[in-house]
Protein backbone atom coordinates (compact mmCIF):
# COMPACT_ATOMS: atom_id res chain seq x y z
CA UNK A 1 0.00 0.00 0.00
CA UNK A 2 1.40 3.35 -1.12
CA UNK A 3 1.25 5.44 1.75
CA UNK A 4 3.59 8.36 0.04
CA UNK A 5 1.42 10.99 -1.25
CA UNK A 6 -0.55 10.80 2.56
CA UNK A 7 2.87 11.55 4.10
CA UNK A 8 3.60 14.20 1.71
CA UNK A 9 0.25 15.70 2.58
CA UNK A 10 0.67 15.57 6.58
CA UNK A 11 4.23 17.31 6.21
CA UNK A 12 2.78 20.06 3.27
CA UNK A 13 -0.29 20.91 6.32
CA UNK A 14 2.29 20.88 9.42
CA UNK A 15 4.81 23.35 7.72
CA UNK A 16 1.65 25.76 6.66
CA UNK A 17 -0.32 24.98 10.43
CA UNK A 18 2.55 24.57 12.57
CA UNK A 19 0.72 25.17 15.85
CA UNK A 20 -0.81 21.55 15.21
CA UNK A 21 2.39 19.66 14.84
CA UNK A 22 1.69 17.42 17.28
CA UNK A 23 -1.72 16.13 15.96
CA UNK A 24 -0.12 16.01 12.49
CA UNK A 25 2.87 13.64 14.65
CA UNK A 26 0.57 11.71 15.67
CA UNK A 27 -1.27 10.58 12.95
CA UNK A 28 2.19 10.28 10.76
CA UNK A 29 3.10 7.62 13.44
CA UNK A 30 -0.30 5.39 12.38
CA UNK A 31 0.73 5.96 8.99
CA UNK A 32 4.77 5.05 8.93
CA UNK A 33 3.94 2.21 11.75
CA UNK A 34 0.72 0.62 10.46
CA UNK A 35 1.62 -0.71 6.29
CA UNK A 36 -2.78 -0.94 6.49
CA UNK A 37 -3.25 2.03 8.09
CA UNK A 38 -5.83 3.34 4.89
CA UNK A 39 -7.86 -0.01 5.87
CA UNK A 40 -10.74 0.01 8.20
CA UNK A 41 -9.00 -3.14 9.76
CA UNK A 42 -6.17 -1.51 10.50
CA UNK A 43 -6.24 -1.60 14.94
CA UNK A 44 -5.92 0.72 17.04
CA UNK A 45 -6.98 2.84 13.88
CA UNK A 46 -6.81 3.86 10.33
CA UNK A 47 -7.04 7.17 8.44
CA UNK A 48 -10.30 8.79 7.30
CA UNK A 49 -11.23 11.89 5.17
CA UNK A 50 -14.06 14.08 5.86
CA UNK A 51 -15.50 17.50 4.07
CA UNK A 52 -17.08 20.35 5.51
CA UNK A 53 -19.34 21.45 2.45
CA UNK A 54 -20.47 25.26 2.02
CA UNK A 55 -23.06 25.96 -0.53
CA UNK A 56 -21.81 28.24 -4.03
CA UNK A 57 -23.44 31.29 -1.69
CA UNK A 58 -20.86 30.57 1.02
CA UNK A 59 -23.55 31.05 3.17
CA UNK A 60 -24.63 28.01 4.31
CA UNK A 61 -22.61 24.75 5.51
CA UNK A 62 -24.09 21.05 5.12
CA UNK A 63 -24.32 18.49 7.98
CA UNK A 64 -25.56 15.18 8.43
CA UNK A 65 -27.07 14.23 11.29
CA UNK A 66 -24.55 10.27 11.77
CA UNK A 67 -26.98 7.44 12.36
CA UNK A 68 -24.27 5.22 13.89
CA UNK A 69 -22.87 8.34 16.51
CA UNK A 70 -26.47 10.11 16.57
CA UNK A 71 -25.08 13.43 16.22
CA UNK A 72 -24.77 16.06 13.56
CA UNK A 73 -21.28 15.96 11.83
CA UNK A 74 -19.61 17.11 8.36
CA UNK A 75 -19.42 14.23 5.63
CA UNK A 76 -17.18 11.66 5.48
CA UNK A 77 -15.88 8.15 6.04
CA UNK A 78 -13.50 5.75 5.52
CA UNK A 79 -10.72 6.34 2.68
CA UNK A 80 -10.65 2.36 1.56
CA UNK A 81 -7.18 2.04 1.09
CA UNK A 82 -6.73 5.34 -0.92
CA UNK A 83 -3.58 7.73 -0.35
CA UNK A 84 -4.69 10.24 -1.95
CA UNK A 85 -7.06 11.41 0.95
CA UNK A 86 -9.08 14.23 -1.11
CA UNK A 87 -10.41 11.50 -3.61
CA UNK A 88 -11.73 9.57 -0.84
CA UNK A 89 -13.32 13.12 1.35
CA UNK A 90 -14.58 13.86 -2.45
CA UNK A 91 -16.32 10.47 -3.03
CA UNK A 92 -17.34 10.29 0.62
CA UNK A 93 -18.90 13.83 0.16
CA UNK A 94 -21.20 12.89 -3.15
CA UNK A 95 -22.20 9.57 -1.10
CA UNK A 96 -23.34 11.26 1.36
CA UNK A 97 -24.84 13.95 -0.10
CA UNK A 98 -26.02 12.99 -3.24
CA UNK A 99 -24.86 15.65 -5.01
CA UNK A 100 -21.82 15.48 -7.76
CA UNK A 101 -20.42 19.05 -8.41
CA UNK A 102 -17.75 20.73 -5.92
CA UNK A 103 -14.58 22.60 -6.00
CA UNK A 104 -11.64 22.39 -3.25
CA UNK A 105 -10.76 25.34 -1.20
CA UNK A 106 -7.42 24.33 0.47
CA UNK A 107 -6.98 25.32 3.54
CA UNK A 108 -5.00 28.25 2.27
CA UNK A 109 -7.90 29.66 0.34
CA UNK A 110 -6.76 28.75 -2.73
CA UNK A 111 -9.22 26.55 -5.59
CA UNK A 112 -7.11 23.20 -5.87
CA UNK A 113 -8.79 20.63 -7.01
CA UNK A 114 -5.46 18.40 -7.98
CA UNK A 115 -3.53 18.51 -4.28
CA UNK A 116 -5.48 20.90 -1.89
CA UNK A 117 -4.17 21.54 1.28
CA UNK A 118 -6.43 19.66 3.89
CA UNK A 119 -8.70 22.47 6.31
CA UNK A 120 -8.14 20.39 9.62
CA UNK A 121 -6.61 17.36 10.83
CA UNK A 122 -8.01 15.74 13.37
CA UNK A 123 -7.68 12.43 15.68
CA UNK A 124 -10.83 10.97 17.57
CA UNK A 125 -12.22 7.67 19.64
CA UNK A 126 -14.85 5.76 17.78
CA UNK A 127 -16.91 3.87 20.53
CA UNK A 128 -17.02 0.20 20.45
CA UNK A 129 -20.35 -0.46 18.64
CA UNK A 130 -21.05 -4.31 18.48
CA UNK A 131 -18.42 -6.72 17.26
CA UNK A 132 -15.82 -3.37 16.55
CA UNK A 133 -13.39 -2.38 19.50
CA UNK A 134 -13.49 0.97 20.18
CA UNK A 135 -10.80 2.68 17.37
CA UNK A 136 -9.26 6.14 16.50
CA UNK A 137 -10.13 7.67 13.34
CA UNK A 138 -7.29 9.62 12.07
CA UNK A 139 -9.20 12.38 10.05
CA UNK A 140 -8.15 14.40 7.27
CA UNK A 141 -10.31 17.33 6.77
CA UNK A 142 -11.07 19.27 3.66
CA UNK A 143 -13.02 22.31 2.31
CA UNK A 144 -15.24 22.16 -0.35
CA UNK A 145 -18.00 24.40 -1.97
CA UNK A 146 -20.54 22.83 -3.92
CA UNK A 147 -21.37 23.63 -7.47
CA UNK A 148 -25.12 25.68 -7.55
CA UNK A 149 -28.73 23.77 -8.20
CA UNK A 150 -27.96 20.24 -7.00
CA UNK A 151 -30.49 18.17 -4.83
CA UNK A 152 -29.50 16.54 -1.66
CA UNK A 153 -30.17 12.95 -1.19
CA UNK A 154 -29.93 11.42 2.20
CA UNK A 155 -27.84 8.03 2.12
CA UNK A 156 -28.14 5.15 4.44
CA UNK A 157 -25.88 6.33 7.20
CA UNK A 158 -27.79 9.32 7.66
CA UNK A 159 -31.15 10.51 9.63
CA UNK A 160 -31.04 14.02 8.18
CA UNK A 161 -28.70 16.04 5.91
CA UNK A 162 -29.25 19.54 5.78
CA UNK A 163 -27.98 22.97 5.13
CA UNK A 164 -27.26 25.54 7.81
CA UNK A 165 -26.37 28.93 8.13
CA UNK A 166 -24.07 30.20 11.00
CA UNK A 167 -26.41 31.54 13.47
CA UNK A 168 -27.44 27.93 13.73
CA UNK A 169 -24.34 25.81 14.56
CA UNK A 170 -24.20 26.91 18.22
CA UNK A 171 -27.51 25.23 18.58
CA UNK A 172 -25.95 21.54 16.76
CA UNK A 173 -23.42 20.54 18.49
CA UNK A 174 -20.94 20.77 21.14
CA UNK A 175 -18.00 18.89 19.39
CA UNK A 176 -14.94 20.76 19.47
CA UNK A 177 -13.45 19.24 16.12
CA UNK A 178 -17.12 20.32 14.85
CA UNK A 179 -16.72 23.85 15.98
CA UNK A 180 -13.07 23.88 14.86
CA UNK A 181 -13.81 22.92 11.68
CA UNK A 182 -16.86 26.10 11.69
CA UNK A 183 -14.13 28.24 13.09
CA UNK A 184 -11.80 27.24 10.22
CA UNK A 185 -14.54 27.10 7.01
CA UNK A 186 -15.26 30.63 8.87
CA UNK A 187 -11.57 31.82 8.74
CA UNK A 188 -11.21 31.00 4.73
CA UNK A 189 -13.94 31.94 3.52
CA UNK A 190 -15.92 34.20 6.05
CA UNK A 191 -19.12 33.60 4.89
CA UNK A 192 -19.52 30.32 5.37
CA UNK A 193 -19.08 28.92 8.81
Amino acid sequence: MHRAPLLTLLRRYADAVPAEAAVVRRIETLVRSHEDCLLRTCVPGHVTASAWIVDADRARFLLTHHRKLNRWLQLGGHVDGESHVHHAALREAREESGMSEFAFVGGDGRLDDVAPLPLDVDVHVIPARGTEPEHEHHDVRFLLIARPDQRLAISDESNDLRWFDAGEFASLTSDASVARLFAKAAAVLPRCG
